[in-house]
């Protein structure tokens, strides 16, 4: 199940689906912060779970509306923070992909240790 969301994640992230620019709207809310993947992980899976559950309701009040509207905040910074990590992952595999076309040992070695422990938390190694 973890896997299928974070292949759909990725598919959206790369499919071209950008976030609305927070500079472009009215943030009353900060949201919980996202300081790493695997923090950025945990908050979408719990952001994700409530959202369920509110969204179960037969119709959402006015409060819950409220408390969707702040829940978006935090899994806003999340997916921010996962793009970011994952446009780093892209670019050390690339550096793995050049580096073996060109037999670059050290620059395999380097950037494929740089990616495997970014991805790491997606995997959950």
């Amino acid at each position: 199940m973890k896997r299928l969301f974070l292949v759909m994640v990725g598919g959206l992230m790369s499919s071209g689906l950008v976030l609305a620019d927070s500079q472009d709207r009215l943030d009353h809310f900060e949201g919980a912060p996202s300081e790493n993947l695997p923090q950025a992980l945990e908050n979408i899976q719990e952001g994700n779970q409530r959202l369920n559950q509110l969204l179960s309701a037969e119709t959402l009040s006015d409060e819950q509306m409220g408390e969707i509207h702040m829940l978006t905040y935090t899994l806003e910074n999340a997916l921010q923070r996962i793009d970011q990590e994952v446009d780093a992952m892209a670019i050390s595999l690339e550096e793995v992909h050049l580096g073996s076309e060109t037999l670059d040992q050290e620059r395999v070695s380097s950037n494929g240790a740089a990616y495997l422990e970014a991805a790491a938390p997606l995997t959950n190694q």
